[in-house]
Formats: C-alpha cells, sequence, structure tokens
C-alpha cells in the first residue's frame, strides 16, 4: 500500500518512519507560530519558541544573533569527517491582512505568515531534533541558522558579519523554500542562477507647476515622468543581450493635485531584477542617464536614490547536484524535480552564496485541491503541510550525504 498522508495523494513512503511520525509535531509548530507572526528583526516570540524547543532537545545554540536570530550546532558522533554544513531558514512574516478563515489565522493585526517561512522554521526545528536524536548516523558538524529579516531590510548580511559562518567555519550550506508556484511532490533545483539580483530606485522629477489651461508657462512633471516610464523599458529591450533575461519595473508613480493644475513634481519608484552578476552595476548608470537625458530634454531637474538590496542566488553545481540526487530519493511523482525552476523574486540567501557554495531549492507546496495555492505575499497564501516532512528527509540527507561523503563530489 501507498504510505501517504490522509487527504494527500503524493507517496511519501521515501520519508524514512521517523521522520513521518513528526508530522504532527511539524505541523503543530509551524501553525502556532503562523498565529504569532512577526515582522523583520521583531521575532522575538518566534525566537523564543525556536530556543526553548533546542533547550528541551540539548542542543547548542546562540541566540540574539543580529537582534532575534538563532544558530544551533549540532555535532555528529560518527568518525571521519571535520566537515561543517550549515542550513538557513527564515523566520520573517509580510505586513498582510491575512484573509484565510482557518483556526491557526494570524493573531496579529495586520502581519502575516505569506510566504511560508512558518514552515521553513517548522522544517528546520524537525531537522534539529531528528539529527539530535540520531548523530550516530552523521560526522562532522552542523550548524542550523535560523535568520530574521529576509523579508527586509535583510537578516542575513548582519549574521553573517556577527560570524555565524565561523567558528567552526562552514563549508557548505543549504536552505529551501516552500513554493506555491511548483505542486506538491516536487523539487525545483538547478546550478547557477536561481533568483534575481534585486535593485531598486526613488526618483523625484522636478518639473513648473501651473495651470492646465496654460502649460506653456510650466514644466510638466507628468510628462516627464511618462516618458522615463517607456524609455526605461528600452534598457532590457536594447541594452541588454536578450540571453540575459532581466525586468525594469516601476511600481509607483504618484503626481498631481487636481485635474486643472500641472504638477510641479511627479514621483516615481520602480525595481531592477536580473541573473547575470556581470550586470551589476550595469542598470545604475543607464537608469540615470535615461532620467537625466529625458529632464534635460523638458528643462526638468531630477532626485534619483538607487540602491541594491540582494544579489542573484547562485547556486554552486556541486551542492545543487548533491541536492538534485537527494530530492530524487525523497521525490517519487510524475513531475519529481523540475530544473527550469527560475524566478526574478530575490532573495537574502544570496548574501550566504556568495560567502560559501552552497543551494537554494524550491519545495513544491501547491495543492490546488485543497484550495492550497494562491501565490506567495497573497492574503489568503498557505500551502499543504505534507511538505513539511519531506523538507525535513531533504535536509536530513543531504546533511548524511555531505558529511559522511558518501556523495562522489565530496
Amino acid at each position: 500500500m501507498v504510505s501517504t498522508f490522509p487527504n494527500s495523494s503524493v507517496d511519501l513512503s521515501r520519508v524514512r518512519l521517523e521522520i513521518r511520525s513528526l508530522q504532527p509535531q511539524l505541523v503543530e509548530w509551524r501553525r502556532r507560530l503562523h498565529q504569532k507572526p512577526e515582522l523583520g528583526f521583531k521575532e522575538k516570540l518566534t525566537a523564543e519558541l525556536v530556543s526553548s524547543k533546542l533547550q528541551e532537545w540539548g542542543i547548542e545554540h546562540e541566540t540574539g544573533i543580529a537582534q532575534t536570530g538563532i544558530v544551533a550546532i549540532i555535532k555528529g558522533n560518527k568518525p571521519g569527517s571535520d566537515k561543517v554544513l550549515a542550513i538557513r531558514a527564515d523566520m520573517d512574516a509580510l505586513p498582510i491582512q491575512e484573509l484565510n478563515e482557518v483556526p491557526y489565522k494570524s493573531q496579529h493585526d495586520g502581519v502575516m505568515h505569506a510566504c511560508g517561512h512558518d514552515g521553513h522554521t517548522a522544517i528546520a526545528l524537525g531537522t534539529a531534533y531528528y539529527l539530535q536524536q540520531h548523530r550516530h548516523n552523521f560526522s562532522g558538524t552542523v550548524k542550523i541558522i535560523f535568520q530574521p529579516a529576509e523579508e527586509g531590510p535583510g537578516g542575513a548580511q548582519p549574521m553573517i558579519a556577527a560570524g555565524v559562518l565561523k567558528n567552526p567555519d562552514v563549508d557548505a550550506i543549504i536552505g529551501l523554500h516552500l513554493w506555491n508556484n511548483l505542486p506538491l511532490g516536487t523539487v525545483g533545483v538547478r546550478p547557477g542562477a536561481l533568483m534575481a539580483s534585486v535593485e531598486c530606485f526613488n526618483c523625484t522629477i522636478l518639473g513648473k507647476g501651473g495651470h492646465g489651461a496654460m502649460p506653456h508657462q510650466t514644466i510638466d512633471s507628468i510628462i516627464v515622468a511618462a516618458q522615463i516610464v517607456n524609455a526605461l523599458q528600452t534598457i532590457v529591450a536594447r541594452n541588454v543581450n536578450p540571453i540575459d533575461s532581466a525586468v525594469v519595473t516601476v511600481g509607483e508613480l504618484h503626481a498631481g493635485t487636481k485635474l486643472n493644475i500641472i504638477a510641479d513634481q511627479a514621483r516615481m519608484s520602480g525595481t531592477i531584477r536580473y541573473f547575470n552578476p556581470d550586470l551589476k552595476g550595469f542598470f545604475n548608470q543607464r537608469v540615470e542617464q535615461i532620467i537625466a537625458g529625458v529632464c534635460q530634454s523638458h528643462g526638468a531637474k531630477y532626485d534619483l536614490e538607487y540602491w541594491s538590496l540582494y544579489p542573484p542566488v547562485i547556486n554552486d553545481a556541486g551542492i545543487a547536484e548533491l541536492v538534485k540526487s537527494v530530492a530524487e530519493e525523497v521525490i517519487e511523482t510524475p513531475i519529481g524535480i523540475v530544473p527550469e525552476c527560475q524566478t526574478m523574486g530575490g532573495e537574502d540567501m544570496s548574501f550566504f552564496l556568495q560567502e560559501v557554495p552552497g543551494c537554494y531549492f524550491f519545495l513544491g507546496s501547491a495543492n490546488p485541491a485543497k484550495n492550497l495555492a494562491y501565490p506567495h505575499h497573497h492574503p489568503r497564501f498557505d500551502f499543504d503541510e505534507t511538505a513539511l516532512a519531506m523538507g525535513v528527509e531533504i535536509f536530513v540527507r543531504s546533511v548524511e550525504k555531505f558529511l559522511n561523503r558518501t556523495y562522489a563530489k565530496f
């Protein structure tokens, strides 16, 4: 008989019995976290839950890193390796009012786990518990990094600066993202670029206001802004190699106070996303050239603020192949492994991957049959919790393969 959880069509016979038995606990932890969501660097209740569980299980850990971050250390009892593998899980929620009517609905007004980080934390906790109970199965050391503020302003860099990849030094790192763009029973993993670099800008166009009936006396900031919005699209269309994916989005445009007044100012903001690290610095320069040129042609001035949020998520080929080999052992569905799983979304896991080789991957979590397929950052986002045990299994097997050097490349 196929071993499945109730109401699930996914075969879980490849998930070891000890991990399957954790499923009720994984669900309980995830739902407790879901009810008490917290924004970046404010994850105090989340950190308290994580720390209390680690303490209960006798796992060495440090709290208060980068304000609310936690690092747990689990040392294997099996001789043969001094390698260190890190596992990273983010903990923060989003400023969204939840619309789901479920028993575990958010109890914090205007804050919601709408991206699966509650699941990531529960999976990391389950992994920590299992590894602590089965230290005889692996050599070396596992560091589990519970990171704050992935959604912004970014917790990875402060944690790295605080030394989470040191003492002992991390040799490789892995992490996962529950992913409603893939169905339950799939894993999206690939070498190279998985997620995009994210850069942002704010720009204020400084024109000259006046009466709508006398435009010759003005410098219309709305006309200038409209031309800039259109011109910015030529960066991808005509300045970027068509082989390189990139996107420029103007997400905000605000101007004017009344229908018969020509606005003296227009404010816009947007994002630029790309995979190729060689493009770093190019968009900043080109965006300003276009804005300056259009403004000059109209006699307007501008004030531009441009900054880089996250670099692209670039997976190491060897670690990605390890994760893929593990996923193939755990997942058995008609789709299974999805290598073409890139997204223009950004993630600050990228900063860890700049420091040490690693792999970030997507774990399919959508189940339309249960109405669990809303997109990330949607007020009705939720996922099939069957994926939780699958995530623990993939992490555990990755630890055993990497640290026991049973994978050919290590």
